[in-house]
C-alpha cells in the first residue's frame, strides 16, 4: 500500500525532528535547528512536479538515514525501549486452570465469568452457526 505524498512528507518531517532531538539535548539549540528544518521543508512546499517531489523525498530520506544518531532515543514503552512488555498481562484463559479451591475464594466472580462465557458461546452460535469453530 502506498502512502500519499502529504502523509509521506509528514512522516519524514516528524522523523527529522526526532532525529534532531537525538542530537541536541539542549532545548534552545534543538528549537533553533527545528526552525531551520521547518524552513527547509517550507521552501519546497509549492513544488507541483511529481518527479521533482519524488526526488526531493528520496534525497531527504537518504540524508536522514546518513545523519541519524548512532543511539537514538526510544520511548520506554515502545519496542526497543527499556520498559517494553515489562508487565505481561496474563490472558483470560489462565483462570480456567485455577484449582477449584482457588476458585472457591472468589465465588461471585467465577459465577459471573461462567455466565458470560455461556453468553459468549450462545452469541457465537447465533453469528457463526453451531460447530463452525471446529476445523
Amino acid at each position: 500500500m502506498s502512502v500519499s505524498h502529504t502523509r509521506r512528507v509528514q512522516i519524514l518531517y516528524k522523523r527529522a525532528l526526532r532525529s534532531l532531538g537525538d542530537w541536541y539535548e539542549y532545548r534552545p539549540r534543538y528549537r533553533y535547528e527545528a526552525v531551520l528544518m521547518r524552513d527547509r521543508f517550507d521552501k519546497n512546499r509549492n513544488v507541483k512536479d511529481h518527479r521533482e517531489i519524488e526526488a526531493l523525498c528520496n534525497a531527504a530520506e537518504q540524508e536522514l538515514f546518513e545523519t541519524q544518531h548512532p543511539q537514538p532515543r526510544k520511548f520506554p514503552e515502545s519496542p526497543g525501549g527499556v520498559a517494553y512488555e515489562r508487565e505481561v498481562i496474563p490472558p483470560d484463559w489462565i483462570l480456567d486452570y485455577w484449582h477449584p479451591l482457588e476458585k472457591a475464594q472468589y465465588p461471585e466472580f467465577f459465577a459471573r465469568r461462567e455466565q458470560r462465557k455461556k453468553e459468549y458461546l450462545e452469541k457465537w452460535d447465533v453469528e457463526h452457526g453451531k460447530g463452525s469453530n471446529a476445523h
